[in-house]
């Protein structure tokens, strides 16, 4: 099978200040404490999530072997 896209979302800033919503969307994304690293699937409902608190995160493309 084909190598698959995932992406690794890294918190890199406080969303303390921000809205309610951009908390709940960290959240969501799977992230808890500042720095930590998840690895999610690169699908437009992801990317949408992203683009509302990429100047929360930083954002790597990495490649999976199955």
């Amino acid at each position: 099978k084909m190598a698959e896209k995932k992406l690794r979302i890294t918190y890199v800033k406080s969303a303390i200040g921000y809205s309610i919503r951009h908390k709940a969307t960290i959240q969501a994304l799977g992230l808890r404490k500042l720095n930590q690293s998840v690895i999610q699937d690169d699908t437009p409902v992801v990317r949408g999530m992203l683009a509302k608190v990429n100047h929360l995160v930083q954002i790597e493309e990495v490649q999976v072997e199955q």
